[in-house]
């Protein structure tokens, strides 16, 4: 099964096309918080657990899991940055719900708490955490307090996986329908833990009119063609490598891997001067000199182009990637 990845807009566009097809916005969040709420009581024994909610729909999902928390017996503090006035939307309709005490939020919430839910802020956020709310993450840190995050820690971007300012490290990532890019790169991936998916009602089908461009790596996502019996190495496909001069090695490893995966037949194109180095190598490889390297384009047998291992950075390589 393919698990595509998401990014913010893509995952916004996902929101909205779900809602124009019948689906309220209530009820993808009250999905939401349950989905939160089972996975605390996954993780943990119940014990008192602080959450934290943002001016946003991040926080309107933390409602929903302070009122089932709550229902099911375990003590819940619940902390708002802002006023539970200024919610909107289904943040404000979930807020309405909840019958416990709403505090503001500050360190004094963390007092005695054994476990916290951050949903402050989601995967849109656009600045770096300041105030009361990166005091706050700070202070978690410093107390070792074990974190489930609503769709992303408060302060990693979505699309990037940057750090705005500051980022709880977490035990637990749950976030929706499908992952972001910022649960993957880094440094963002090191605070989100375990990244769990979580089905909240959002139809497969929505991805039709996104059509995500990126997918979590595995085997149902590797194109790999099944070889026929009367296959040969001029139906296989051939593969040409732009070697480094320095580095050889890389590029002789990805030749090599592009064997055993079958390829047909594979060339190294390298600098004049590193060519013999190639050809002392694996001799089932071809090797050719990379200049002039629109004669090495021309070759119109070529049918896939790696560029990059041993190469360096620089003006050269980027001309290479252009013209390619």
């Amino acid at each position: 099964m393919t698990c595509e990845i998401l990014t913010v807009a893509q995952m916004y566009r996902a929101d909205s096309l779900a809602m124009e097809a019948g689906t309220p916005g209530e009820r993808l969040m009250e999905a939401a918080g349950w989905a939160v709420a089972r996975e605390v009581r996954r993780r943990f024994a119940k014990g008192r657990v602080t959450i934290l909610c943002g001016p946003g729909n991040n926080g309107g999902d933390g409602f929903v899991v302070a009122r089932l928390l709550e229902r099911d017996g375990w003590p819940v503090r619940l902390a708002l940055l802002g006023e539970v006035g200024a919610l909107k939307g289904d943040a404000a309709l979930m807020a309405g719900r909840w019958r416990g005490r709403v505090e503001m939020l500050s360190l004094a919430v963390l007092e005695s708490c054994a476990i916290v839910v951050d949903a402050m802020f989601g995967a849109g956020l656009a600045r770096p955490l300041d105030g009361m709310a990166r005091a706050v993450v700070e202070e978690i840190g410093r107390r070792q307090l074990p974190v489930i995050a609503v769709d992303v820690p408060s302060g990693v971007a979505g699309d990037s996986g940057a750090i705005l300012g500051g980022a709880p490290d977490c035990v637990a990532t749950v976030t929706f329908f499908r992952p972001k890019p910022g649960h993957f790169l880094l440094p963002g991936r090191l605070k989100c833990g375990e990244v769990v998916v979580a089905d909240i009602g959002i139809p497969d089908s929505v991805l039709g009119d996104i059509r995500p461009d990126i997918t979590l790596n595995g085997r149902h996502s590797w194109a790999l063609p099944g070889l026929r019996v009367d296959g040969h190495k001029y139906s296989r496909g051939h593969a040409l490598i732009l070697g480094g001069g320095a580095m050889t090695g890389a590029a002789r490893l990805a030749a090599r891997a592009a064997r055993r995966s079958g390829a047909g037949l594979v060339t190294i194109a390298a600098p004049a001067e590193s060519v013999f180095v190639y050809r002392a190598g694996d001799p089932g490889c071809l090797v050719t000199e990379a200049e002039p390297f629109a004669a090495v384009l021309a070759d119109r047998r070529c049918n896939v182009l790696l560029l990059g291992p041993g190469g360096g950075v620089g003006e050269a390589l980027a001309g290479k990637v252009l013209a390619a």
